[in-house]
């Protein structure tokens, strides 16, 4: 009824539940299969990209991130308004990522591995994270260029002290407000700002001199076989 559906956003706005998320929450608490599929259609993508950046080895992503809709639903009942919908999902896969690099720490530390130190000679890096990491080439060549860069980043992000990488993730790739970020982290908003800052600090140290130049396409002579590219130059 209209009424209700009225009712429900007076009393969320009255607890700061927003009325879309009282809808849903209601609809999960009574066990509704569509409501489920609805929530994991809006943060499976999000979620798992959050995980994957925040744990030792990404290939864990994809079931830690399962793991989080099954507490999700779980817990359900218990979520009492006290944050948004988000911040409470977003507590969660961040206390699962931690439980999961505990158990990495425990258990893989002992083991070798074969990746190698990135490094070369070139100028400080200027560039916004959230493009970077985002698949916006057009071409197949900036695709491929996109690819390699988002490589290096997302290597740099690794190496990034846990504390500040989580801030960085959830600011400039998840795009949340830093009241946001300070209640999904249970911090104050200027310990936020200042973990944003030496996190920045850190990834620009990090990638400056080891992104390669990826921003010039090839001309069209560079992109022909080598005889029919001298035919093209004497022309």
């Amino acid at each position: 009824m209209a009424w209700a559906g009225t009712m429900m956003g007076n009393i969320a706005s009255a607890i700061g539940v927003p009325a879309e998320d009282a809808a849903l929450v209601s609809e999960l608490k009574a066990g509704s299969e569509d409501a489920f599929a609805m929530l994991i259609a809006q943060y499976h993508q999000p979620l798992y990209s959050l995980i994957a950046r925040s744990l030792p080895n990404p290939v864990d992503a994809a079931d830690i991130t399962q793991d989080v809709f099954v507490k999700v639903f779980r817990s359900i009942r218990s979520f009492n308004g006290d944050s948004s919908l988000r911040t409470w999902i977003y507590r969660i896969a961040l206390h699962e990522s931690s439980n999961q690099k505990r158990w990495w720490s425990r258990h893989k530390k002992q083991e070798v591995t074969i990746d190698a130190d990135l490094s070369d000679d070139g100028g400080e890096t200027s560039f916004c994270l959230s493009d970077t990491l985002a698949d916006t080439g057009d071409s197949p060549y900036d695709r491929a260029a996109q690819s390699e860069v988002r490589e290096w980043v997302e290597e740099a992000l690794r190496q990034v002290p846990e504390s500040f990488r989580t801030v960085v993730i959830l600011r400039e790739i998840e795009g949340m407000a830093y009241d946001e970020i300070a209640e999904i982290l249970n911090i104050n908003m200027g310990t936020v700002k200042s973990r944003l800052l030496r996190g920045r600090a850190a990834l620009r140290t990090l990638l400056t001199g080891q992104i390669p130049p990826v921003d010039r396409k090839p001309s069209q002579s560079e992109s022909l076989p080598g005889s029919y590219a001298s035919k093209e130059s004497a022309r």
